[in-house]
């Protein structure tokens, strides 16, 4: 499998995030490579507290996190696929260390009930695996290699399992994801030999969404990039490019995903 992405596809204003905090990636043990695509990490001392907006992925994310400010206890969640703009506040001192699991990676680890449950939720992460979360194993440490070997040693724990379809899920939203000219749901079907049907059953099992959203969300990812990449971007030839029928469609999809049309980058 790939290594960790180098993109900010997702990342609203991603400059921005990161002149306020320390982020990066991280690669996860060999054994995980299949179900997780890396490992990320944030810390922050912030003088102003500061608020950051992220574009979710089809992915779930197991995320350990302390906030000092908020004199709350660090802790552990399942952050299943967001389906809105997702807005974190940021302020004092504080330190995330997460899981980013591939599309349809995760249910290996929580094998009895449909990744579709935890879509738009967020649960403390021992109420859904089965082995006890270490949260300070996890966030205590001050060297980073530590936190990384905590989080290996906690997923091969939990001892997933192979389990081919859940690869086959991950393989069809790699498709979507690398591929321009899947643009209809009947069309990614059609190319793997499914009925609409199946395919519906696959991606809410194993990736939570459904392929026209996901479809829809990697559209978004694309125009986000391009645009704050280049403040010229031809907004008409954009949408051409990702399957629009006009601009009109992607300023329409841009604005209800980003919570702003396009001409508002950059002035949040």
């Amino acid at each position: 499998m790939s290594a960790p992405r180098r993109d900010t596809r997702g990342i609203v204003d991603a400059r921005e995030l990161f002149s306020h905090v320390h982020f990066r990636r991280r690669e996860p043990a060999p054994g995980l490579r299949t179900q997780v695509a890396f490992y990320w990490l944030i810390d922050w001392d912030l003088p102003e507290p500061y608020t950051s907006h992220v574009v979710p992925h089809p992915s779930v994310n197991l995320v350990f996190q302390h906030h000092e400010s908020s004199g709350e206890a660090a802790f552990a969640e399942v952050a299943g696929i967001g389906l809105e703009l997702f807005t974190q506040k940021l302020e004092g001192r504080g330190r995330v260390c997460a899981v980013k699991f591939r599309p349809g990676g995760f249910r290996p680890f929580a094998p009895g009930r449909p990744v579709s449950e935890w879509t738009g939720r967020r649960l403390l992460a021992n109420e859904i695996l089965a082995v006890p979360a270490p949260v300070a194993a996890v966030l205590d440490p001050a060297q980073e290699d530590a936190r990384v070997a905590a989080l290996d040693a906690y997923l091969l724990a939990l001892a997933p399992e192979p389990d081919p379809q859940a690869e086959r899920a991950m393989a069809l939203v790699e498709r979507v994801r690398t591929d321009r000219t899947m643009r209809r749901v009947d069309e990614l079907a059609r190319a793997e030999g499914l009925s609409a049907r199946s395919l519906q059953r696959l991606f809410a099992t194993y990736v939570g969404v459904g392929p026209k959203w996901v479809i829809l969300r990697y559209r978004i990812h694309e125009a986000l990039e391009r645009a704050e990449s280049d403040p010229e971007v031809d907004w008409a030839e954009l949408a051409a490019d990702l399957g629009y029928s006009d601009q009109a469609h992607l300023t329409r999809d841009f604005t209800s995903t980003i919570g702003a049309p396009p001409s508002a980058l950059g002035t949040r």
